[in-house]
């Protein structure tokens, strides 16, 4: 470790480049009798010589020799001070280098970005689908354990491409690990969950309007623990219930914008509101959610609908779409249009049967067939319609599993695709394929 010198004094700074300014004046005396140059307004006579000044001539300092005078050891106090200060300046420099290098080699400096250069950051997935991990897991289970919601155990057997997606095993439920008078979660969101789980609930629409309701009902049978706000001991009793609702089947798009939405007002809910004021105005929010993300947005897409469907045109539909329903059978109810509907339908859950029931009903003519028929119905369809479960940041559509499939034969036909969603279902996302992020499903269900 090098020894800390103490720097100098204003004074000595100032002895110093004095003696530095007289041993420039020195040098230049030995070189030749070349003369100082004339003071302020005095020029010497042309006839007399110029003469040069002696060192011994300059004036001495008051607190030292000057440099013509020697010290015992041959080398002046100036000179022994500049040795000193370059030899500070080398060993300081040696010392900031090895710092320097023990840096690099313990953890590399990260580069300083500029405010308009955004961070280059690559994150994994997010920690509930990566199952792949053993310390997002235990991270997973520790959570859960505080919140009292009972963790779902995977399936056995995994396929490797899939081994980082959670594979739910269906054949214990979720709830014969709780004990339901003790456990923190609602009733009403121990039965939204099971509906969820067993496939009673289905479509993104639908998951929404259920979660809300319950919601609904969750904050009505709240009430506010004394020394408490009700604005932040809120969001905290619905965290367990979020946990337990994705433990049952993930969340999908819609219903986390929703329960974003949601925490955002229960955080600016205001102190000065008494508890039933407040809970009447969530209450209200929460309608109006519904009323014009949902209800308000279908009918703005179905009108929009009208002016792509034409007379004697042939539809071709995937699965069941409340919306795309609803933009059916206005369009030939209300406006009169007389088109045929082919719907098609894949297993497991064969969810067109549910479309082909509701257009039926309505009096549309509709033709049922499977996913691997669509080649052959296609040269008579003159556009297709589909839904969404979201639509991501690069402008990808996600949906049901066979989407894209239909989609690829489409354009392979020169068949032009509608694709109907609300903006609530708008999500940052970015994903390029299925395999990074998805949700599996039963594996005892037979295709």
């Amino acid at each position: 470790v090098c020894p800390q010198v103490p720097e100098l004094s204003r004074e000595e700074k100032l002895q110093l480049r004095k003696e530095k300014k007289q041993q420039k004046k020195k040098k230049r005396s030995e070189k030749g009798p070349t003369a100082e140059p004339p003071e302020q307004g005095a020029a010497p006579e042309p006839g007399q010589p110029r003469v040069t000044p002696h060192p011994s001539s300059s004036p001495t300092l008051a607190d030292g020799p000057s440099d013509g005078e020697k010290p015992t050891g041959g080398k002046s106090k100036a000179e022994l001070r500049a040795e000193r200060r370059a030899k500070q300046e080398a060993e300081r420099a040696q010392k900031q280098a090895k710092k320097a290098e023990l840096g690099q080699a313990a953890t590399p400096a990260k580069p300083r970005l500029t405010p308009t250069e955004p961070p280059t950051v690559v994150k994994r997935l997010p920690e509930h689908v990566q199952v792949d991990d053993p310390a997002a897991l235990r991270k997973l289970a520790k959570k859960l354990e505080r919140q009292q919601v009972p963790l779902r155990q995977d399936y056995g057997t995994k396929v490797n491409l899939f081994s980082h997606l959670h594979q739910y095993s269906r054949k214990k439920p979720l709830t014969q690990q709780m004990s339901i008078p003790s456990t923190v979660i609602h009733p009403a969101v121990v039965r939204l969950g099971l509906q969820y789980s067993q496939g009673i609930i289905n479509g993104s629409n639908a998951r929404c309007i259920a979660l809300l309701e319950v919601f609904k009902q969750l904050i009505r049978d709240y009430s506010t623990p004394p020394n408490e706000e009700l604005s932040r001991d809120l969001v905290a009793k619905l965290k367990p219930h979020i946990s337990f609702l994705n433990q049952c089947r993930p969340l999908s798009v819609s219903m986390g914008n929703a329960i974003k939405f949601l925490k955002k007002e229960i955080s600016c809910l205001p102190d000065t509101l008494r508890e039933e004021e407040a809970k009447e105005k969530l209450q209200s929010t929460i309608d109006n959610y519904l009323r014009e993300k949902i209800v308000l947005a279908a009918e703005a897409i179905s009108k929009s609908a009208f002016e792509k469907i034409n007379d004697h045109d042939v539809i071709l539909v995937y699965g069941c779409s409340s919306l795309v329903n609803r933009t059916l059978c206005d369009a030939h109810m209300q406006k009169g249009r007389a088109f045929r509907v082919i719907v098609v339908d894949s297993r497991p859950r064969l969810e067109g049967r549910e479309t082909l029931r509701r257009l039926v009903r309505k009096g549309i003519h509709c033709t049922y067939v499977m996913i691997n028929a669509i080649s052959y119905v296609l040269p008579e369809v003159s556009k297709v319609l589909l839904g969404a479960h979201a639509l991501l940041a690069n402008g990808s559509v996600m949906s049901r599993v066979g989407t894209s499939q239909i989609a690829l034969v489409s354009k392979a036909y020169n068949v032009p695709v509608l694709v109907c969603c609300e903006t609530y279902k708008f999500c940052e996302r970015v994903q390029t394929d299925s395999f990074v992020s998805n949700e599996l499903g039963m594996v005892s269900v037979p295709f």
